[in-house]
């Protein structure tokens, strides 16, 4: 009631005012007169309590807007730090390609031309010349190759393209859980995982080239890790939750399954990578030997080109060892070995992820504690490029009964 006095009254002023300014304009004009009629009925005089102005209390609502946690700033700066990682390995990489491709083309170019040079010296009355000619370059042709077989460029731009995409595929991970996660619901264990995967990924491919650079002719041939080590789940050959009217998609044959997966990816996939990974590698320490060596032995016969017999012998090994650098640094750097080996590396890690993923579901005793069974088997079977249909053949796999011997088939379909 006391609103709508209020409101009355401020409609009465506005009138007058309204009539007073017309009468001023208008001086010939009938003056303005307001009525205001008051219906039966209604109260007219307002409580004592009947506010001043109009004026709305809102004192009870708190504009404060919740401020982010500290998990979830974390968080966004691993994100932030991912997406700027893999920026960083992206130029890199582009970089270290040209690398590749610039120090083939001038290590050849300048062997083959000291070649050519040792193959003229005898003939031409300037020996001396041609012949200091040609052993420079080809001295310079076998420190570069030697310091190009070290870096190996072409296996350095297969490492930062794969950290380029394992980078962006965290920072996509991170993101999606900014986004689809409530502020409550992420806790610091979720952003020290977030750490222990970037840590594990610049120790997996590091930026710098020296010194941090990965070895290139490891005496061991391993599996690339990119992701952080787990603690060694407990074994367990018999889940305690399939009794229950839910199993989170878990039943006894897809865990059949599993394990008989997980053996075939260790006995088959991965030992396939491996062993070829060590054929790539002993060929290329063998061209990245002989390349510098085969250099090194031209430019010594280049300084003994002169007249005689043995000046004309000298020539002839001087081109054939320089020809013969030229297509060892030709097979090794143009056929891109080390980016090869990098490349097997890789896929054997991909591998290796897989089975400590299953282990690590496994592992786990109670079923309601896992991922989602079904969904579990929907992602791995996806990364083997696999349908979930073909993944139940693996299911006879984990018999004690099948050796490894008699195990045909590959796992993984993908690479």
């Amino acid at each position: 009631m006391a609103a709508a006095l209020q409101a009355q009254r401020l409609y009465l002023t506005a009138s007058t005012s309204s009539s007073s300014s017309c009468a001023t304009r208008r001086n010939t004009a009938a003056p303005c007169r307001a009525a205001l009629r008051v219906p039966t009925g209604l109260q007219t005089t307002a409580p004592a309590t009947t506010p001043a102005d109009l004026t709305l209390k809102l004192d009870w609502i708190d504009a404060r807007l919740p401020s982010p946690s500290s998990a979830v700033e974390k968080l966004r700066a691993v994100a932030e730090a991912a997406a700027d990682r893999a920026e960083m390995h992206d130029i890199i990489g582009r970089q270290r390609d040209n690398w590749n491709h610039l120090l083939l083309h001038s290590t050849n170019s300048l062997t083959l031309a000291a070649s050519a040079m040792a193959a003229l010296a005898p003939a031409v009355p300037t020996v001396g010349a041609l012949k200091a000619c040609a052993g420079v370059l080809l001295a310079t042709a076998a420190v570069t190759m030697a310091s190009v077989n070290k870096i190996q460029p072409s296996q350095l731009a297969e490492e930062q393209r794969n950290a380029t995409r394992l980078w962006r595929q965290l920072e996509r991970h991170l993101r999606s859980m900014l986004e689809l996660s409530t502020p409550a619901a992420i806790t610091d264990a979720d952003v020290q995982d977030a750490m222990d995967r970037v840590l594990a990924l610049d120790a997996a491919y590091p930026l710098p080239l020296l010194p941090g650079m990965l070895e290139k002719f490891p005496k061991a041939v391993e599996p690339a890790r990119w992701w952080p080590r787990r603690r060694s789940p407990a074994r367990s050959t018999r889940s305690k939750s399939f009794g229950r009217r839910s199993g989170n998609g878990w039943t006894p044959e897809l865990e059949e399954e599993m394990r008989g997966l997980l053996r075939v990816l260790r006995a088959k996939d991965e030992h396939q990578y491996l062993s070829v990974g060590k054929m790539v590698l002993t060929l290329n320490r063998s061209l990245a030997v002989a390349g510098p060596a085969l250099a090194g032995a031209a430019a010594v016969s280049a300084a003994f080109i002169g007249a005689g017999e043995a000046g004309s012998f000298a020539s002839v090994t001087a081109v054939v060892c320089g020809a013969l650098a030229a297509a060892a640094n030709t097979v090794e750097h143009g056929g891109q070995l080390g980016m090869l080996f990098e490349l097997l590396r890789n896929c054997a890690g991909f591998y290796r992820k897989i089975q400590e993923d299953i282990e690590a579901c496994l592992g786990e005793a109670d079923v309601e504690r896992r991922e989602n069974g079904e969904v579990f088997e929907t992602k791995v079977a996806l990364l083997l490029g696999r349908s979930a249909s073909e993944m139940k053949q693996f299911r006879r796999m984990a018999s004690a009964s099948v050796r490894d011997e008699d195990i045909k088939d590959y796992a993984g379909k993908l690479f």
